[in-house]
């Protein structure tokens, strides 16, 4: 089976392996794995910011870096398809009371017209005040595309402008960076508080980060052991980032090359396709996704008439002119 149901789904090389056994480790929750702390300066540096807190999942990251900024009985603004809004459970509200409002665009983009109409301003005892807007780089569920940073760096000055916190869902910030060449730092500098993800397109099996002051982190830090997050000897996994970073990166464009070809074999103009997701419209998602398991290819379904396929580190060239044959004779 060629699996192209999500990126999350790599197993670490021999060389993540060899790196995560050897890992210098101790305990997190005192602050003393000096491998998680290598990692959350490394990550931290990369984006311009002062501190970055490990946490075991993109969600708890999410969770975390939406509640620094959004108080419970405010809101923060999305996209309508926005991870935070449609893949986390519910989260923010179940767990942080914080209440969402939305706006809709095709690819996912960010328009300051749209929030001008959306914010909230505080009116006293009333009404939910808007405290955080989010955008989500690449965009999950828009086909992985990019958010122009023309459009981000808009963004920051209307919340500049508005005394408004904005929060960067950057579980794949590393392909919207490979694609476009705009770095990771001029990312980081639209967001006050980010999440990254290094078990998606980097291949780690486990990990994210929440980045931001140094202040807002400590409180992350606070928050991530109340969630149940504190973890002990986690160096072994910090390792399998770190060696992410050093490898994993560059290579990303692999996988968006391996995208258009996938794109065009199912009749998706690749010139749309930005990174390495391809999202696409069908009669019966569930009934395309039993077929293309028939003929070797397992893709997911996230909606009922919609399939994404998603390229990643265990999806070589050869797997991906099979999986185009297959998919391109349904």
């Amino acid at each position: 089976m060629i699996d192209l149901r999500s990126d999350t789904v790599t197993r670490p090389t021999e060389g993540m392996r060899a790196a995560m056994a050897r890992a210098d480790v101790g305990d997190d929750v005192y602050g003393e794995d000096p491998t998680v702390r290598a990692l959350e300066e490394r990550v931290a540096g990369l984006l311009g910011h002062e501190a970055a807190l490990f946490t075991p999942t993109g969600s708890m990251a999410n969770v975390l870096a939406v509640g620094l900024l959004v108080a419970p009985g405010q809101e923060v603004l999305c996209e309508a398809r926005a991870h935070i809004a449609r893949a986390e459970l519910g989260a923010h509200g179940a767990v942080s009371g914080v209440t969402m409002r939305t706006w809709s665009s095709p690819r996912g983009q960010v328009d300051v017209a749209v929030l001008a109409d959306l914010f909230a301003p505080d009116l006293g005892p009333f009404f939910v005040r808007t405290a955080a807007i989010s955008v989500e780089n690449t965009h999950n569920f828009a086909g992985g595309a990019v958010l122009p940073l023309a459009d981000l760096k808009a963004l920051r000055a209307f919340a500049d402008e508005h005394s408004v916190a904005v929060h960067l869902d950057g579980a794949r910030l590393w392909n919207a960076h490979v694609a476009t060449g705009v770095s990771l730092e001029e990312y980081g500098a639209v967001a006050d508080v980010a999440a990254v993800c290094l078990s998606k397109g980097l291949g780690a099996p486990v990990g994210s980060l929440v980045v931001g002051p140094a202040a807002l982190i400590a409180e992350a830090r606070v928050r991530r052991k109340r969630l149940g997050g504190g973890m002990r000897q986690v160096g072994v996994l910090a390792a399998g980032g770190l060696y992410a970073l050093d490898h994993h990166v560059d290579r990303l464009a692999d996988d968006h090359a391996h995208a258009r070809l996938l794109a065009e074999a199912c009749g998706v103009d690749p010139a749309g396709v930005d990174t390495n997701i391809v999202a696409f419209d069908v009669a019966d998602a569930p009934a395309y996704v039993a077929a293309a398991r028939e003929a070797g290819v397992l893709v997911g379904a996230v909606g009922a008439r919609t399939v994404r396929l998603v390229t990643h580190l265990d999806v070589s060239r050869a797997d991906t002119a099979q999986a185009v044959a297959a998919l391109a004779r349904l």
